[in-house]
């Protein structure tokens, strides 16, 4: 087993190859220092030229870390990733037609991963059918350059799937904590385990080179084999960045990695404000152990509203990234989580949320339409990509979408989306329960489109709601207003008031 530098790493790569990029989001387990040193490379060298990159999950600080590093015009043919939202560098390149450019569902490029390492042909999923990411609607392309057809629509049994096809890797950037002499790596410091094993081994299966970042080196034998996420036998080289923080904001959050307990007065409680209101908005419709997903954007204020209301413990809160329980970061941080019960790979947290095992998702939206159609992924002059939205919001039972009415002077209920993230429609065919909330007013997905049925107390509908949007909804009937106890400064009782689980039949296997 050999230990490299990073400039080594760096030099593995050669002119066209494909890189396959473990990590999540503002650093979680992303291997920055190998990113930094391809981009330094690049710029002193002039190569490598034209690869493509290949991760899952958004990496960057927002700024110029993570794929970031790669934003230079020349060394980036292709990228394919869940969302280009944490590297801005990308997406300009994607919107100056710079880039090849491609977001593709998280869940479907995670549990492709898996695919790739088993041999198998590609994954086969109707995650993604009617939105933007279905070849006979975009394909998930986000740059004209973007002509290759990385999905197929195909029938089995006379019911339509997706068929995301495989990739050729070369090379492999992975990371952990610590990793031994015999290339061990372990990841029990880390916010996330993600699919760092599945891109190991089908990064090997190809005859590709797998280079694993860790914070430290330990002896042979001294890691606990159950902490081990990637054995020895996937890794070719590896580099020991001893400064390694486990985000890019965090150093070292015992809470994060789960070795601490983090109080429930210890989560903020969010300040007055829109995002306030929509995410105690979203909260009322928790029930007793509610297992639930929480997007990002203003819908993870519900952790900090679950918290607030001491029903935190009542519900269970979970991520993409593959944490259970506990309560899940914002901004920056999001993807890790306080405390959590549980730390699976994300791939089987997809498997979980695609099978339908969410009660409840919370999701953000940018913009929706008068069909019911929600847009995260393009709007406004920017490249986001959809990350997990496509599908949770598919998978899960009921979804609640929250944002603000209107932003700024731009309305943000539209005649018709940009891109098509959740299609309202293909919901409604499905029987999905599906509502919007908004600071001023809350829809539901009715028979042809969103449905007015609460508003703000106080508010005129004609003249504070529907002027506020591009299209006229249809109104209930049954219109009422918002509960008053959403805009007040103290709690409003939620622990109290929290309806039980509905009745889960066990056939009689259980007293």
């Amino acid at each position: 087993m050999r230990q490299i530098t990073a400039a080594q790493a760096a030099a593995a790569l050669r002119d066209g190859d494909t890189l396959l990029i473990g990590g999540s989001g503002g650093g979680h387990a992303v291997p920055d220092a190998l990113l930094e040193a391809v981009g330094n490379r690049f710029r002193e060298t002039g190569a490598p030229r034209g690869i493509t990159a290949l991760h899952p999950v958004g990496l960057g600080d927002g700024k110029t870390r993570g794929a970031g590093h790669l934003a230079q015009d020349g060394l980036l043919k292709r990228v394919v990733s869940g969302t280009f939202v944490n590297s801005p560098g990308i997406a300009r390149l994607a919107l100056d037609e710079k880039i090849e450019a491609y977001t593709l569902p998280q869940g479907a490029l995670s549990q492709l991963m898996r695919e790739m390492a088993a041999g198998r042909a590609g994954l086969l999923t109707k995650v993604g059918l009617r939105t933007f990411v279905d070849p006979r609607i975009g394909g998930g392309r986000q740059s004209q350059r973007a002509t290759e057809d990385l999905i197929e629509v195909v029938t089995l049994r006379g019911e339509e799937y997706l068929f995301y096809k495989p990739y050729k890797v070369d090379v492999a950037f992975i990371r952990g904590s610590a990793i031994d002499e015999a290339g061990n790596l372990s990841m029990e410091h880390e916010a996330v385990t993600l699919e760092m094993l599945s891109i190991a081994q089908a990064t090997r299966r190809q005859g590709g080179i797998v280079i694993a970042q860790a914070k430290r080196l330990v002896p042979r034998g001294k890691l606990h084999p159950k902490m081990v996420k990637v054995p020895g036998i996937l890794v070719d080289a590896f580099v020991i960045v001893p400064d390694q923080w486990q985000t890019y904001e965090t150093q070292d959050s015992l809470a994060y990695s789960g070795h601490h307990r983090v109080a429930l007065d210890e989560v903020p409680r969010l300040p007055p404000g829109p995002r306030r209101i929509v995410a105690r908005r979203g909260a009322m419709e928790l029930f007793e152990g509610a297992v639930c997903n929480l997007g990002s954007g203003i819908s993870t204020g519900i952790a900090n509203v679950a918290a607030e209301e001491a029903v935190l413990d009542r519900i269970c809160l979970t991520n993409e990234q593959g944490n259970i329980g506990g309560a899940p970061a914002s901004g920056n941080e999001a993807g890790a989580a306080s405390s959590p019960d549980a730390q699976v790979d994300q791939p089987y947290q997809f498997d979980f949320y695609d099978g339908g095992g969410l009660d409840l998702a919370f999701l953000s939206f940018a913009e929706f339409d008068a069909a019911g159609n929600v847009n995260v992924s393009r709007f406004g002059g920017r490249i986001v990509g959809p990350g997990g939205f496509v599908n949770i919001s598919q998978g899960a039972g009921r979804v609640v979408f929250g944002g603000t009415l209107t932003a700024g002077e731009a309305k943000k209920a539209v005649q018709q989306v940009e891109q098509i993230s959740f299609s309202g429609p293909y919901a409604r065919e499905r029987g999905q329960e599906v509502l919007y909330v908004t600071e001023r007013a809350v829809f539901r997905l009715g028979a042809s489109g969103p449905e007015l049925i609460e508003v703000a107390p106080g508010l005129d509908v004609e003249r504070d709601v529907i002027d506020a949007m591009a299209f006229r909804p249809a109104v209930s009937p049954a219109l009422k207003q918002m509960d008053a106890a959403l805009f007040a400064d103290g709690p409003m009782g939620l622990a109290a008031r929290l309806p039980p689980r509905p009745v889960r039949t066990t056939a009689g296997r259980l007293p």
